[in-house]
C-alpha cells in the first residue's frame, strides 16, 4: 500500500467512523447508561463486525448479494424491524421513584457482530471503501492490511462516542434528563433507516 493511498484511505476512515451512524449512536447510549467499562464488549463487537464485514465485501460479498436482490431486501427490512426494536427498548426505558431503571444489560460482543449485517451505515461504508481503495482485481493479501487500518483507526472514532456517553452519566442520573436523552437517541435510530429504506 503506497503512501497516497493509506493518506486516502486513512482520511475516509475518520470521516466515516467519527460521524453519527446506528453503531456511534448506540455506543454513546449504552456509554450514559452502563458506563465506559461495560460497553467495552459492544465496542469491541462492533469493529471486528465490521470488519469481517469489510473483509467479505472486499473479497466479493456485495457483487454476489447484488445477484439477489429479494434477499438483499429481505435484509434490508429484516435490519429495520430490529433496529426499531431496540429503539423502542431505548425510548420506554423507564425510570421508577428516585432510582433510573435502566436497559437489562449491555449489547454483547456477538450481537454487535451480527449487527454490523442490518446496519444501513456500515453496508454503505464498506461498499463505498472497498470499490474505491484497493486496487482493481486486488486479492486478499492487499484487502487485509486496509481492514486493519480500518480497524485500528475505527476503534478509537467510536470510542470516543462511548466514551462521551460515560461523560455524560453524572448529568443524566436525573431520571427526566436520562428520559429525554434516551427517547432522543431512539429517534436517531430510526432516523439512520431512512438510507437503508429508501427506493
Amino acid at each position: 500500500m503506497n503512501d497516497d493511498l493509506m493518506f486516502a484511505a486513512s482520511a475516509f476512515i475518520l470521516a466515516s467512523s467519527v460521524t453519527p451512524g446506528p453503531n456511534n449512536t448506540m455506543l454513546m447510549a449504552s456509554g450514559v447508561n452502563f458506563g465506559m467499562r461495560r460497553t467495552l464488549r459492544h465496542l469491541a463487537g462492533v469493529q471486528f463486525g465490521f470488519g469481517f464485514m469489510l473483509l467479505c465485501v472486499g473479497t466479493g460479498l456485495h457483487a454476489v448479494l447484488a445477484q439477489f436482490p429479494l434477499f438483499y431486501d429481505a435484509l434490508r427490512f429484516a435490519g429495520a424491524a430490529y433496529m426499531l426494536v431496540i429503539a423502542w427498548k431505548l425510548a420506554t426505558a423507564q425510570s421508577t421513584n428516585a432510582e433510573v431503571q435502566r436497559p437489562a444489560q449491555p449489547m454483547g460482543f456477538w450481537a454487535a457482530v451480527a449487527f454490523q449485517w442490518v446496519n444501513p451505515k456500515a453496508w454503505v461504508m464498506a461498499v463505498t471503501f472497498m470499490s474505491t481503495y484497493p486496487p482493481a482485481h486486488a486479492g486478499i493479501a492487499e484487502i487485509a492490511p486496509l481492514v486493519l487500518l480500518f480497524m485500528a483507526l475505527g476503534m478509537p472514532c467510536s470510542a470516543l462516542w462511548a466514551g462521551f456517553g460515560s461523560a455524560m452519566r453524572s448529568f443524566l442520573q436525573d431520571p427526566k434528563r436520562l428520559r429525554i436523552f434516551n427517547i432522543t437517541m431512539a429517534l436517531a435510530l430510526v432516523a439512520s433507516l431512512y438510507p437503508m429504506l429508501k427506493p
